[in-house]
C-alpha cells in the first residue's frame, strides 16, 4: 500500500482528556505504549550513555522523560498537551524535569543546545515530518543524537497498528492513527539525510502476538499488564533506531 492523500485529519485530541489514564487505563490504547516503553526505555538508556541533555519532543505524561530524569540526566520534555505535560510534572520524582507547552516545528531551543533528541510515537502524529526531523537537527550539537520510533506503511502495518487496535481495544478513539501519515523506514533515512543526519542504527519493533497476553487482550478487550513488545530484524510493522 502506498502512501495516498488523506481526507482524515489525525486525532490528536484525546490526550488532552487521559490524564492520570495515561498509567491507570487498561481499556485504552495508552496501555499499549506503556508496553512499548518498559521495553524501549531500557534500550534507550542503555544506548545514551551517561550525563546527557536531552529534549523529548511530543513528551506527553514524561513516561521516557520521568525514567532519563532518575538515571541523571538533564531533561526537557515538549507537547501540546497541557493537561499531559501536568501529569507529568506529577509524576516526576525527581522535580528536575523542565517541561514546556511547546510545538515540534518551532523548537524553544538555541542551535547545537542537545546531546540527544527523542521523537518517540509523534513522527505519525504529525502532518509534517521534516519540519520536526529539521528542528531536532538544528539542536543537536555536532555528533548528537536523533532517537526515533514510528510505523512502517504497508499493509500488515495497517492491519497490525490501525484495525488490530480498533478490534481488541474498546476505547480506542477515532483518527488515532491515520494510515497515510506511516513512514516507510527508506523515506525517515531521506528526512534524515536531508537534515544533516545518518542512520546508523535501526530495528523493528512489534508486539508479541503469540504470547498469552495477546489473546487474553483479544478475547477480554483490556491490555493485560504483561502485554509485551520486542525488538526484531523486520521492520514491516514499527521501527526504531537513532541518526546522527
Amino acid at each position: 500500500m502506498e502512501k495516498q492523500a488523506s481526507h482524515q485529519t489525525i486525532n490528536n485530541d484525546f490526550y488532552e482528556e487521559l490524564h492520570e489514564g495515561w498509567y491507570t487505563a487498561s481499556d485504552h490504547p495508552i496501555a499499549l505504549l506503556r508496553a512499548e516503553n518498559r521495553v524501549r526505555i531500557p534500550w534507550i538508556i542503555q544506548e545514551m550513555g551517561k550525563n546527557q541533555t536531552v529534549l523529548d519532543i511530543g513528551c506527553g505524561a514524561g513516561m521516557l522523560t520521568n525514567a532519563l530524569a532518575q538515571e541523571g540526566h538533564r531533561v526537557f520534555g515538549i507537547d501540546l498537551s497541557s493537561s499531559s505535560l501536568e501529569v507529568a510534572k506529577n509524576h516526576d520524582l525527581t522535580k528536575q524535569v523542565f517541561y514546556q507547552t511547546a510545538n515540534a516545528y518551532s523548537l524553544p531551543f538555541s542551535d547545537q543546545f542537545f546531546d540527544i533528541v527523542c521523537a518517540m510515537d509523534i513522527l505519525e502524529h504529525v502532518e509534517h515530518p521534516h519540519l520536526l526531523i529539521s528542528e531536532a537537527s538544528r539542536v543537536l550539537k555536532p555528533g548528537g543524537r536523533f532517537f526515533f520510533h514510528t510505523f512502517n506503511r504497508n499493509f500488515f502495518s495497517y492491519l497490525v497498528i490501525i484495525k488490530g487496535v480498533e478490534w481488541c481495544v474498546p476505547n480506542a478513539p477515532k483518527n488515532m492513527h491515520v494510515y497515510p501519515l506511516f513512514i516507510k523506514p527508506r523515506e525517515l533515512s531521506k528526512l534524515c539525510q536531508a537534515n544533516d543526519l545518518d542512520v546508523v542504527c535501526l530495528q523493528g519493533f512489534s508486539p508479541k502476538i503469540s504470547s498469552k497476553a495477546f489473546w487474553q487482550m483479544l478475547f477480554q478487550r483490556k491490555v493485560p499488564e504483561n502485554f509485551t513488545f520486542r525488538f526484531s530484524r523486520s521492520l514491516k510493522t514499527g521501527y526504531c533506531g537513532y541518526a546522527k
